[in-house]
């Protein structure tokens, strides 16, 4: 199954009545190791990647070991940015392969 946006997922999750666990990642291990969980369960799941991750594992292998775990599993899972620092960071992941992403802003000044 391909990645999947959170609108797609947060619309299926309310009309159904159920949360969705969102679980940041940076490795293969645990990557495979929530899926499984949530392969068991049945569940879909938000893989969360902070920019810290994206520097340590690298975008690339972070986006390739979701879309194999969404493979693997048949589960719908979203890849999402957790606390981008700036656009320039949330738009390279979403032409990366991110579905979701998520600016934070808390460092800008509030005017």
């Amino acid at each position: 199954m391909p990645l999947v946006t959170t609108t797609e997922m947060f619309k299926k999750a309310y009309e159904g009545g159920y949360a969705i666990g969102a679980f940041n990642v940076n490795n293969m291990e645990i990557i495979q190791g929530i899926t499984r969980a949530a392969k068991k369960l049945d569940a879909p799941v938000i893989l969360q990647v902070s920019s810290g991750a994206r520097k340590y594992a690298s975008h690339g292998y972070l986006v390739a070991m979701v879309k194999a775990a969404a493979e693997e599993t048949g589960l719908p899972i979203a890849l999402h940015l957790d606390h981008g620092p700036d656009f320039e960071t949330c738009k390279a992941c979403i032409d990366g392969g991110f579905t979701s992403v998520m600016i934070d802003g808390s460092s800008l000044p509030y005017e």
